[in-house]
């Protein structure tokens, strides 16, 4: 019988997310954004039939800076990846570290009831969720 608590998402998820419109440069963006820690920024559903997409800060250094593209005339929409594979806060972080690895991820929305919470990555869940587990 394994009796190990359970840890969910929603206990090491960052609840602080930067939120963006598609249409936004990515000058607009970074001036705009105030989590950096996240090293992301989530971009927000058009409508209720859309679904999120995602910013990482590394696409911003691959897809504008490296190729000496201008950051006030690149919108948010040309470099995100959508749809981006978002995780429910109830989920046990083990799930969570196995999905990230299954997909090459290393951070994702998460989500509790089609709503945006927060967001997760493999430091989070290392650093938050294995700390207390320690014998």
């Amino acid at each position: 019988m394994n009796d190990k608590a359970i840890v969910r998402v929603s206990e090491v998820m960052k609840r602080k997310f930067d939120l963006v419109d598609g249409i936004t440069t990515v000058s607009e963006a970074l001036d705009k954004m105030q989590h950096i820690e996240n090293k992301s920024l989530i971009v927000n559903k058009r409508h209720d039939d859309d679904e999120y997409g995602v910013v990482l800060l590394a696409d911003i250094a691959r897809y504008v800076l490296a190729k000496d593209r201008a950051p006030e005339r690149v919108n948010i929409y040309e470099i995100m990846s959508k749809p981006v594979i978002t995780v429910h806060a109830k989920m046990d972080i083990r799930y969570c570290a196995r999905l990230f690895d299954q997909f090459g991820l290393s951070r994702a929305p998460v989500v509790d009831e089609g709503e945006l919470v927060g967001m997760v990555s493999y430091t989070d869940m290392v650093l938050k969720g294995m700390a207390g587990r320690r014998d």
